[in-house]
């Protein structure tokens, strides 16, 4: 990763397109790890050939990089304050998790106090969405061909996942969120916690993100976790929802 960092950042105002011969030596990197460190930049995107020539460039997809981390900040200022004051009032850890691709990336949580749950869930935490009661949340209120695109996606399983679900099981689970509006049950991740997840929608009814609210099963019924956590949940994603618009903050979903 270091190498191909080197390399992208070889390039520069005044050396926007580069041979191989002329990047290996602004990276101080031997021809071969070069060209092989080219082929894969390129094959993800990230530079180009230049036509008719032995020269490289910078693709626009390395600002799609920078773009990303400043509407993750946005996204994160915007919804830290409203996480803890549901954490107040429901003395509950709560978080916050957007789609990226096929996944829920977390841009923020917010703990009870000393509190620790058994899922130790950190910013920058991804988990598979449709694996996940928070993805499940999102995917509720997304688009069908946009769950067939992301179906059709490589996947990873989580390891911490000790329940795995297909994408081609969703659907049941999915559809009664849609009715309830919230996503009520286990945790699939974690053995003893019930997650309560409401989602974040646009003026289109369409997710942009999600808030999940977790509790140790034997604290409290799952009657009273959801008098305690939903009406404050599904208040704290209507902030959100209010306050993303009126910012133009984005996620990368979309």
């Amino acid at each position: 990763m270091a190498k191909g960092f080197r390399l992208l950042e070889a390039f520069g105002p005044d050396r926007e397109e580069l041979t191989l011969s002329e990047l290996a030596i602004a990276a101080a990197l031997d021809p071969g790890t070069t060209h092989r460190m080219l082929n894969t930049l390129v094959d993800l995107g990230y530079v180009d050939r230049v036509p008719d020539s032995r020269r490289f460039r910078l693709t626009l997809k390395v600002l799609d990089l920078g773009f990303r981390a400043i509407a993750h900040q946005d996204l994160r200022t915007i919804v830290r304050p409203v996480l803890r004051t549901l954490v107040n009032d429901t003395s509950e850890a709560a978080s916050f998790g957007v789609l990226d691709g096929a996944e829920v990336l977390y841009i923020e949580r917010v703990r009870a106090g000393l509190t620790r749950i058994s899922v130790d869930i950190q910013l920058g935490t991804t988990v598979p969405a449709h694996q996940s009661i928070i993805g499940h949340s999102i995917l509720a209120f997304r688009p069908e061909s946009e769950l067939k695109s992301l179906a059709a996606l490589p996947q990873r399983r989580n390891p911490s996942t000790y329940q795995p679900i297909e994408w081609s099981d969703i659907g049941p689970s999915l559809a009664e969120i849609r009715k309830k509006g919230y996503a009520l049950r286990p945790s699939t991740l974690s053995q003893g916690l019930r997650i309560l997840a409401v989602p974040v929608r646009d003026a289109d009814g369409l997710a942009i993100g999600a808030i999940s609210i977790a509790s140790p099963v034997g604290r409290i019924s799952e009657a009273e976790f959801r008098s305690l956590a939903l009406e404050p949940a599904r208040a704290a994603a209507h902030s959100i929802s209010r306050a993303i618009e009126a910012s133009g903050s984005i996620g990368p979903s979309l």
